[in-house]
């Protein structure tokens, strides 16, 4: 058992074998998301009742293999090796069973206490594979269950095998390898002195040695124990000669021989002879040339939905906030109080008129994307067009993410090998329209203007996006590595699993965001009633009011977006002080495209600069910034001589 009062148990899994959604399953709404203690890195925990046990259970991010890749894989195999869980439930992708079950392998060498949930159950029925459940658990010597984590199958069978595991201590042995290999393992377990710090075990102790790489380790080795060096050295020579590899893979190459037969022999497979309808549909979105039809038509469709939702929405929504505002003015006057009155209601009523009305939709149509798989493919078919960014392959999956957020955008930067990648990924990251900006551009541009208007707003960051990838490319001349990106399966969506994600993205909102949003509007109520807001604006007016055209009022709005891009559209219909459909009544069209136009490219918001900060170092976060206030000021000025030359919209 751990120090702790309870229980740890961590899910680990390959990516893409329904883990997190089986963790889900199981912790329900009370998971919690935090980083690992010093690090960035992100992990969701939360603490479960299972049959009268209390357990807190870890969901760790998604592993190939134990031996660590990129900065989350690290972290995440510290924790596995260094905190020591009580158990381990080794979450398994049925449907791709072989390839799993090499992890499965390498933590039953560990020989902790381990579960094998064998997920994604209905997957590998419509591929046709059928699994000897009682035959796998036989060979593999640890508790096998099999489940379907969105429909909650096999839940319960799996908590109550985990619980008895967990009481029991029962540890799995690890299964043998070819003669001449087990051998040589042995040999070294052997030449392992008592007091040398193993990890795990003795014998995993001496695999990992056998796998490692680095020269950094040889030397270290060297310098404490060079007996134990020079038999790690006759050991890996003694391998390399006999298999003609390097011994590193002579050992991958056992694990996967193991886990192939292991497969043969508890699975078979029955091959149909018509293809499933899923597999027909990917070879539609996954065409060369009708792929991209279908990707143009499922993003305008993305937005005609979150915007038919939120438009009626946000009009039934704000009118009760309206009037109260209107009453509290009438009965009041303009005191400080009212003031600060009108700010919180500005606060409450535009976050849930102005913000939710999109912002559920969005969230809820960007998880039904990736529930379904279609989200790793946008990354497959958008690769064409990274390479003339100069950005080959894994480039695109931060860009992916930055339409939810900016800031894990920034830290899943950390998978790119190359600097150069990681710096000019990181300065592209805070022009693509994130969840608070397509917010604005919603209840702004589509609202006033009309759905194809925001629309066009989306394409013209895109392009934006290509110009400025193509220009910093320029400084940087250094090659980027290719793409490798693991493309899942197509799947039917879960409903609950697509609510759950929502639900936990809106949590962190109302936790996060919307206290800012309040919080900002007070603020703005209190400068207002004792003139301040003014002093600001004036300050401000050469750019707002001589560069852009705006309203002079507009000007403390700008610096409040700098917290939360949301912030500067709630302040602007405070600071303008009349009601949202009144708007048109004192600012043009041309001036909603120009206004919308600045602030979702000026200066990305406080979390986002900090990440960069962190990640990148302070002069990228400068230059960021620099980068970005530069290129909003030049475009709204040139939109604004635009609209003069046309006559405006």
């Amino acid at each position: 058992m751990t120090r702790n009062k309870y229980p740890d148990i961590i899910f680990i899994g390959q990516p893409n074998c329904g883990k997190s959604t089986l963790f889900n399953a199981i912790a329900g709404l009370k998971a919690e998301t935090s980083n690992f203690p010093g690090t960035t890195v992100k992990h969701t925990h939360s603490r479960v009742n299972i049959l009268g046990h209390i357990l807190n259970i870890i969901d760790l991010p998604g592993l190939y293999s134990l031996a660590p890749g990129d900065e989350a894989e690290k972290v995440a195999l510290s924790h596995l090796f260094y905190e020591k869980p009580d158990l381990i439930i080794n979450v398994v992708d049925a449907s791709s069973l072989g390839r799993n079950l090499e992890l499965t392998l390498e933590l039953i060498e560990m020989e902790l206490p381990l579960v094998v949930a064998l997920n994604m159950m209905d997957l590998a029925e419509k591929k046709g594979i059928t699994i000897d459940v009682a035959r796998l658990e036989k060979e593999l010597g640890v508790p096998v269950v099999p489940t379907v984590a969105p429909h909650g199958r096999g839940l319960k069978e799996l908590l109550e095998r985990a619980v008895e595991t967990l009481f029991h201590q029962v540890r799995p042995q690890p299964l043998t390898w070819s003669k001449d290999v087990e051998e040589a393992v042995n040999q070294l377990e052997k030449a392992i002195p008592l007091d040398f710090p193993v990890v795990a075990n003795r014998r995993f102790t001496a695999i990992k040695m056998i796998e490692m790489g680095s020269q950094y380790f040889y030397q270290v080795l060297a310098e404490i124990n060079l007996p134990l060096k020079k038999r790690l050295d006759e050991v890996k020579k003694y391998l390399e000669e006999t298999h003609n590899v390097p011994a590193y893979e002579v050992v991958a190459a056992e694990r996967h021989h193991l886990a192939l037969k292991i497969f043969e022999k508890c699975a078979q497979v029955a091959r149909s002879t018509k293809r499933p309808l899923l597999h027909r549909v990917d070879d539609l979105i996954m065409h060369p040339y009708l792929g991209y039809i279908v990707l143009i038509l499922v993003f305008v469709g993305f937005f005609f939905i979150v915007f038919s939702i939120g438009s009626p929405l946000e009009e039934i929504i704000l009118g009760p906030f309206e009037r109260l505002r209107v009453l509290l003015f009438q009965r009041l006057g303009h005191g400080f109080w009212v003031y600060l009155i009108d700010g919180l209601l500005q606060g409450i009523g535009g976050g849930l008129g102005i913000v939710l009305p999109y912002f559920v939709p969005l969230l809820f149509m960007m998880a039904l994307l990736e529930d379904i798989g279609y989200l790793a493919r946008v990354g497959f078919l958008m690769d064409i067009f990274m390479h003339h960014l100069g950005l080959h392959g894994k480039s695109i999956s931060p860009f992916i993410l930055g339409f939810g957020c900016n800031v894990p955008a920034i830290v899943s930067t950390r998978i790119l090998e190359s600097r150069r990648d990681k710096i000019i990924t990181t300065l592209l990251i805070p022009f693509i329209p994130c969840s608070a900006r397509t917010t604005i551009i919603l209840a702004l541009v589509a609202f006033y203007l009309g759905p194809f208007w925001a629309l066009g707003f989306y394409v013209f960051h895109l392009i934006l996006i290509a110009l400025l990838g193509r220009l910093l490319s320029v400084f940087f001349k250094e090659p980027s590595p290719g793409l490798i990106l693991e493309i899942p399966d197509l799947k039917i969506p879960s409903l609950k699993n697509i609510a759950r994600k929502t639900f936990f993205q809106l949590r962190s909102f109302i936790n996060f965001a919307w206290p800012i949003l309040i919080a900002g509007s007070i603020f703005l109520g209190i400068l207002q009633s004792v003139g301040a807001d003014g002093v600001i604006n004036k300050i401000l007016s050469p750019l707002v009011v001589k560069g852009l055209g705006l309203p002079q009022e507009l000007g403390v709005t700008l610096i409040f977006g700098f917290l939360r891009k949301e912030l500067s559209l709630i302040m602007m219909i405070q600071a303008l002080g009349i009601d949202y459909q009144q708007l048109l009544t004192v600012i043009t069209p041309a001036q909603i495209v120009i206004f919308t136009l600045f602030v979702s490219l000026f200066i990305p918001c406080v979390s986002t600069v900090a990440m960069i900060w962190k990640e990148v170092g302070r002069r990228i976060a400068l230059i960021s910034v620099a980068l970005n206030l530069s290129v909003a000021i030049i475009l709204s000025l040139a939109a604004r001589i635009i609209f003069e030359l046309i006559g405006g919209i």
